[in-house]
């Protein structure tokens, strides 16, 4: 005689359907109503792009029209590095989901105008008889972020130079306060303004070289002082006896104010230094 299992959990009703593979992907799908974008086959299972192109792809396509896909923006909104999302650009150039071109606007400002494609455009070859439908042509952006440049390396490196430099750039918003440069591009920009020192350089000039006339609209101060230190770099001082240059004494805190200033050795700027005061 069999008892019943009064213990026994009822069925939970489920929302995957009876008829499913016993292994696998299973798809349980909504319909969407709002807040969509219609993604083929033809990029979603792609052989050749990478993932990384195939997702920067879906993104862009879901982007309304005028929206701004600077590499250094899309770096700011995901994790990949500036590195893989212009390799991934490149990807989906050469496949044909993508078509940058550099224009030059009648003020002379460079700029580049991204087109995304949803659909690439099949071979003249390959092309099927009957007139295809027309693909469609989203305008993404037009960036007007000043073009990436590699930025010069030191033909010597000298640790010395290199605070010099480091401590240059982190100064530079006591001078221009919009010149705020987060600790990366400190990093990244100090090699460059080692390579104006190596080269002999003062520590002044430089400054006003990359704080001199800047735009009214100034968002990216970092692509700024790069292309600055790339397209103004003085040339290498001429071999032979010329005179020698003198090396800035290092940048140090003011132990009273926390001010920087340059000196030998760590102590108290001008202003905090007793013995000036009661000179002056």
């Amino acid at each position: 005689m069999a008892f019943e299992q009064r213990s026994a959990p009822s069925r939970v009703p489920s929302s995957v359907p009876a008829d499913t593979p016993r292994s696998g992907v299973v798809h349980v799908n909504a319909r969407h109503t709002t807040r969509y974008t219609v993604i083929g086959n033809h990029l979603a299972q792609h052989r050749e792009l990478s993932l990384v192109a195939i997702g920067l792809a879906v993104h862009i396509q879901s982007l309304p029209a005028g929206a701004r896909i600077g590499i250094k923006l899309l770096a700011a909104r995901f994790p990949e590095s500036e590195h893989r999302i212009a390799g991934a650009l490149r990807e989906l150039e050469r496949h044909g989901y993508l078509a940058r071109t550099r224009e030059r606007l009648p003020g002379g400002e460079v700029v580049t105008r991204t087109v995304s494609y949803n659909q690439p455009a099949a071979p003249a070859e390959s092309a099927p008889a009957q007139t295809p439908a027309p693909v469609r042509e989203k305008p993404v952006s037009v960036d007007r972020e000043t073009p990436r440049e590699p930025l010069p390396e030191p033909d010597t490196p000298d640790l010395d130079r290199h605070r010099a430099a480091t401590g240059l750039l982190v100064d530079l918003r006591r001078h221009e306060p919009r010149l705020l440069l987060t600790e990366r591009d400190v990093h990244r920009l100090a090699p460059a303004v080692a390579v104006w020192l190596e080269r002999g350089a003062a520590p002044d000039a430089v400054r006003r070289t990359l704080t001199a006339a800047l735009p009214d609209e100034l968002r990216h101060p970092a692509a700024l002082l790069a292309h600055r230190l790339t397209a103004l770099l003085p040339p290498p001082l001429p071999p032979g006896p010329v005179a020698a240059v003198a090396r800035p004494d290092p940048l140090q805190n003011c132990e009273a104010c926390d001010r920087a200033f340059r000196a030998p050795v760590p102590g108290h700027c001008r202003g905090c230094r007793p013995d000036l005061r009661e000179a002056a």
